[in-house]
Parts: C-alpha cells; sequence; structure tokens
C-alpha cells in the first residue's frame, strides 16, 4: 500500500454564502451575553422557536418562492410548451394565489413536518429545542386549515390520527452555520405523502460511472417517478455517498435548492460537488419523455440538481428525489438582529399573465355532466381519444385508501357493492380541514396507484367505473377498464386551494364519518379539470411515455 497521504479536512457538503433575502419575525426571545475571554453568545428562549416554526408552517402552506412562480409563468410563455403544459402552469398559478390569501393552504396534502437546524457554539437555549419546535408544528396546524396525516402506531396492525400533525421530524446538529459560532440556521419543509413516495435508493456500482451508461440509466428510472407527486418537479440526482441514508438525506436536501451553492467541482479532500453539465442533459432528457407538466409535453421537470458525492470502493448508491408543485420549504435564521424568516412570494398575481383559457389550448374541452346515469356517462367518454380535456360537473363519491380498504371488506363478506359507487364517478381525494364561510377546505387529488388492487374488485362488482385521481396506473387498472368498459380520468395534481374555492360547490359524509378526511363524501362540482387517461378500450396515455427510450446494446 501507498503512504497515507497527509490530514485534510472538508465538510461534505461545503455550501457557499447565504444569498437569502429575509424578513425579521421578532427580536424577542433573544438576547447577547457576554462569557469567559471575550466571547459572546446568544441565547435563544424557547418561546422564540416556537414562534419561528409556526411562522414557516403558515408561509410555507401558502406561499412560494419567487423563482419558482417565475418557472411556471416561463412554460405559459415558452412556445414550445404543450397546451396541457401550459393550462396546467396556469392553474398551479391561480392556485397560488388563491393559497396566498392565507385560508386554504395550496395543497390538501399538508405534508410531515421536517425541521433541520444547525446551531453554533456560542448559541444557548435549555435544551429542549425539539420540543418548543414541534411545539410550533403543532400551534400551526391546530390554528390554521391544515391537515393531520400522521398515524400514530398503537400496535403493528393498529393506527390511529394523533389529531396534530405531531409528530414532526426534527433533526438538529451542532455546527457553525456559515462559519457564525452565534447563529442558529433552519431549513423548513412541509413534505406531503405523494411527494414523499417519490424518493428511491439505488444500489449500484462502479459500472454506472460511464455518460453512455448514467443516461441509460436515467432514462428508465425518472419515468418512473411518473406524475402522481404533482409535476413539474424540482428533480435531485445524488451519485455517491459514505452510505445509502447520507445519499437519500442529500438528495432531499438538493430538491429544496438548499444545496445550490456547493462548489461545481470536486478535489482531492472528497466533498460534494454539482455536476452542471450533467444536470443540463438530464433536464433535456426529461423534455423528450413526453410525459409533460402531467399530460404531454415537454415540462416533467423545471429544473434538475446533481450532486456527486464520495463514495466506498463497494458501493454506488444512487438517489432520486423531487420537490413537487407544492415546493413548500423556507430556511431561517436567529441572529444577536433577531428571528428572520426567508422572504417568501406573498403576491403570486402578479405572475398570472393577462390571457384566457381559450388562448392557452388549442383543442375543444369536452363538458360532462355527471347528474346523468352511468352508463351515458361511459358512452359519452368512449367518445374521445386519452388526453382529451375534460370539465366536469356534478356528484362525485369521494373515497380513498381507508374506505376502500372497508368496502373490499364487505364484498369479501358477500355484501353488494355500495349504490353511491354504483351511480357515481369515484374522485381519490381527502380534504384539509373547511374554513368558515367556505363549501370545502383544499381538497386535491390522491396518488391513484394505492387504489390500484382494489379496482378489478370493484369493477366486477359494479363500481368505480369512472375514477378521477392524479398520476399513472398499473397495467392491471387498464385491463380492468377494458373488461368492465370503465375509465381513469387524471386530475391535476397541485392546485387543491383552486379547486376548493372555484369548483367543488358542496360537501357531505356519506359514510365513515368517524375516519375524519378519510370517510366517504360526496360532492357536487362545477367545471372540474380533468384528462382521460385511460379508457375502455385498453388505451392508456402514460404506457407510451415511461417506456425508456435509450437502450444497453449486448456485446
Amino acid at each position: 500500500m501507498s503512504s497515507a497521504a497527509a490530514f485534510s479536512y472538508a465538510p461534505l457538503l461545503p455550501t457557499g454564502p447565504d444569498q437569502t433575502e429575509y424578513r425579521l419575525i421578532t427580536d424577542e426571545g433573544v438576547d447577547v451575553v457576554h462569557g469567559p475571554g471575550g466571547r459572546r453568545f446568544l441565547t435563544v428562549e424557547p418561546a422564540a422557536l416556537t414562534a419561528l416554526t409556526a411562522e414557516a408552517m403558515h408561509d410555507i402552506a401558502h406561499y412560494l418562492r419567487p423563482a419558482h412562480l417565475a418557472q411556471l409563468r416561463s412554460i405559459i410563455d415558452d412556445p414550445a410548451a404543450s397546451p396541457n403544459d401550459r393550462f396546467v402552469a396556469l392553474d398551479l398559478l391561480r392556485n397560488a394565489n388563491i393559497a396566498a390569501g392565507g385560508v386554504l393552504p395550496m395543497c390538501q396534502d399538508t405534508g410531515t413536518a421536517i425541521v433541520m437546524g444547525k446551531r453554533g457554539r456560542h448559541v444557548l437555549t435549555d435544551g429542549t429545542d425539539a420540543e418548543a419546535i414541534s411545539r410550533g408544528v403543532w400551534q400551526a396546524y391546530t390554528r390554521l386549515n391544515l391537515r393531520y396525516s400522521q398515524l400514530a402506531p398503537l400496535t403493528m396492525w393498529e393506527e390511529r390520527n394523533t389529531g396534530s400533525n405531531l409528530p414532526a421530524q426534527v433533526e438538529l446538529y451542532a455546527e457553525d452555520p456559515d462559519g457564525h459560532p452565534d447563529a442558529y440556521k433552519f431549513l423548513f419543509m412541509a413534505k406531503g405523502g405523494g411527494s414523499a413516495n417519490k424518493s428511491f435508493l439505488y444500489q449500484e456500482t462502479k459500472a454506472l460511472l460511464n455518460p453512455t451508461r448514467m443516461m441509460q440509466f436515467l432514462d428508465e428510472k425518472l419515468r418512473l417517478i411518473g406524475t402522481s407527486a404533482c409535476p413539474p418537479y424540482h428533480l435531485a440526482i445524488v451519485i455517491g455517498g459514505t452510505s445509502a441514508e447520507y445519499a437519500l438525506k442529500t438528495a432531499k436536501y438538493a430538491s429544496a435548492k438548499y444545496l445550490d451553492a456547493l462548489p461545481t467541482t470536486g478535489s482531492m479532500t472528497a466533498h460534494g460537488f454539482r455536476d452542471l453539465e450533467l444536470e443540463a442533459q438530464v433536464l433535456e432528457l426529461t423534455r423528450d419523455f413526453g410525459i409533460g407538466a402531467q399530460f404531454g409535453g415537454r415540462y416533467f421537470c423545471h429544473d434538475v440538481r446533481v450532486v456527486r458525492l464520495p463514495r466506498h470502493g463497494a458501493s454506488c448508491p444512487v438517489a432520486i428525489a423531487v420537490s413537487c408543485s407544492a415546493d413548500r420549504q423556507a430556511v431561517a435564521k436567529i441572529t444577536p438582529s433577531g428571528v428572520w424568516l426567508e422572504r417568501l412570494e406573498t403576491d403570486p398575481a402578479r405572475y398570472l399573465p393577462e390571457v384566457t383559457d381559450a388562448q392557452l389550448d388549442t383543442s375543444e374541452v369536452v363538458r360532462v355532466d355527471l347528474n346523468r346515469p352511468m352508463d351515458e356517462i361511459r358512452a359519452e367518454l368512449s367518445k374521445y381519444p386519452v388526453k382529451t380535456r375534460l370539465s366536469l360537473s356534478g356528484p362525485l363519491v369521494v373515497a380513498r385508501d381507508i374506505a376502500h380498504a372497508k368496502i373490499a371488506e364487505r364484498l369479501d363478506a358477500g355484501e353488494p357493492m355500495p349504490q353511491y359507487l354504483r351511480d357515481h364517478a369515484v374522485y381519490y381525494a381527502g380534504p384539509a380541514k373547511t374554513p368558515e364561510g367556505y363549501a370545502s377546505g383544499s381538497f386535491g387529488p390522491t396518488t391513484a396507484g394505492r387504489m390500484d388492487a382494489y379496482v378489478e374488485k370493484f369493477q366486477a362488482a359494479g363500481g368505480s367505473q369512472v375514477m378521477l385521481a392524479k398520476g399513472n396506473r398499473s397495467a392491471q387498472v387498464t385491463r380492468a377498464c377494458q373488461e368492465y368498459g370503465g375509465f381513469y380520468l387524471g386530475s391535476i395534481g397541485g392546485p387543491a386551494a383552486r379547486l376548493a374555492q372555484d369548483c367543488i360547490k358542496h360537501v357531505e359524509v356519506l359514510e365513515y364519518a368517524e375516519l375524519g378526511m378519510e370517510a366517504v363524501w360526496k360532492i357536487e362540482v362545477e367545471d372540474f379539470p380533468a384528462f382521460i387517461v385511460v379508457d375502455d378500450k385498453g388505451n392508456d396515455f402514460f404506457a407510451e411515455v415511461t417506456k425508456p427510450m435509450l437502450t444497453i446494446g449486448r456485446r
């Protein structure tokens, strides 16, 4: 073996200067005291951590970063974007405008609260930081119109909603942020299930580390993300890592733009870096998929981050993660000058174009009356090809995971399919809290694939003949629709606030009221946007766009 290299150290993820624009939350609860040796210590009261967290969770539920909104606007202005790309982008901008009112959150899945903090060595607290931060999460979720999504495991098989969206994921590190010993810096995230479920880990080898094989690999794996996490995405890819879990964590940070200031070249100190050239190549690859912003086009991704990390010679983890159209994160800091939070955009209306729907779509919108008998609704849908844009008006039944499981148990026990699933289209969704004076809280679609296992059984029993949700379905669903004359309609993932304000006119519980947002609901909708994704002839829009185009030749 060669002689050992001289000692050298670099952080694995050396972030650059902080360019964030902040706003002052408060200067209460922080003070500066002087210690031995002329050192200056920052004291932070628990109440300051709680107030910062509550404000951050409010802001990321209702506001977006200006850069994200500008990217949505650029889709509308891009002549190469498809009509569906532009329609989705406009709907997401309208949704952002409604959410910025501070009443309806931008997405009905208001997420798991994730907080990462770096506390400088001269920052003094009472040691209950995680508890104070969790209290701030609790304040935000119980006082705002947000949804409780966390389930407490009571036994291995039994769970119950905690009723507060706790626990939060809180990770605190002893590290001088940006070299400042008297600073405490944070990243706040709200990660919905659809987006979190599109985090992938692959254990590869050295064979992946050449340009041709890498692009073939990504062509295959990135298509598997699909649309159920609500594109356009901020996509992050991490190659390497000192462990599998570190690769995944780095991908999460990169998808939040937290690592944008990484170096762009490597060195023998083995720090991570961004590969800007590969980022551009991968972005172009995704634009050639044809998936687009959910229903065909170029804008599967807004942008791409590729981070290269050091690795053990026997391992090559690859982590992939996305931040979805609910791009919910903000950074914050506590310094001697006060408690500061990233300034998000409170006036997204300035990104809206002065155009009408008619200018954005070259195809005819088919209006579907859901008040008609199910056979008539299916006969109408059967006239049109996949990708056809629809406008739905009338009654929908809302049911998702737990309700589907209970209905399946009834069928297995010999009971008939509930009449409401025979008579009406079913919308997979779960609402956030309903604000006073509104018919509904934020009420966007759930990932359709979670209900795939029930479709054949339900359709054979006369139910779920027309389904509405987001994302792609399995081949099993396509076969069932062809056999039983069913349809799967794709709803735009993301604009839950706009759907609640503009499209949902009435909400009532039909069954299983004890399940809260997981109950079976009946809603009345007006001009609810959708697209035909799977038809009664065995056609599936996503079947073609998810096939890899780059192939690996045999030697």
